[in-house]
């Protein structure tokens, strides 16, 4: 990641919040912490975030309204769920609404970071693929133009 890299930790929780900043320092990103849905949609329409580790079970707007709501206005936008109380439902309709990954809290540092790695990863993937107009991605190159016959021994 790089400091132009944007984070948004979501949780009501402030030794989550707070826990997720120090984590997250070391990746050379910016990180914006808020304690609701509310305040995460605020942010949203201020300064984008290119990750979202978004709390599923918050006063207020829950996290599955938040999610819904920032891949309808910020589909570019990847959203991690990190819940203290994980169940194969929520899991299921996190995916469904398009979260990047599900994990049951508690998270070690270790974890954060490599699934914010991971999503913005994703998301550099896709952005790739969307400005092409192709599949540039992964596994792209077995389709890369080459022609039988093309091959010198």
């Amino acid at each position: 990641m790089d400091d132009r890299t944007k984070i948004l930790v979501v949780d009501d929780e402030e030794v989550v919040r707070l826990s997720h900043i120090r984590t997250l320092a070391s990746m050379h990103c910016s990180v914006e912490v808020v304690k609701n849905g509310v305040e995460a949609l605020g942010v949203m329409e201020q300064r984008p975030a290119d990750v979202v580790l978004l709390d599923l079970r918050m006063p207020g707007m829950d996290g599955m309204a938040v999610l819904k709501t920032i891949k309808q206005r910020w589909p570019e936008t990847e959203v991690v769920i990190i819940t203290g109380y994980p169940n194969i439902e929520t899991a299921k309709e996190a995916v469904r609404l398009g979260a990047y990954d599900y994990l049951a809290k508690p998270v070690g540092p270790d974890e954060v970071i490599s699934v914010a790695n991971g999503a913005m990863t994703q998301k550099k993937w896709a952005l790739r693929k969307d400005r092409s107009g192709l599949n540039t991605g992964i596994g792209a190159a077995a389709g890369s133009g080459r022609k039988a016959g093309n091959f010198t021994n």
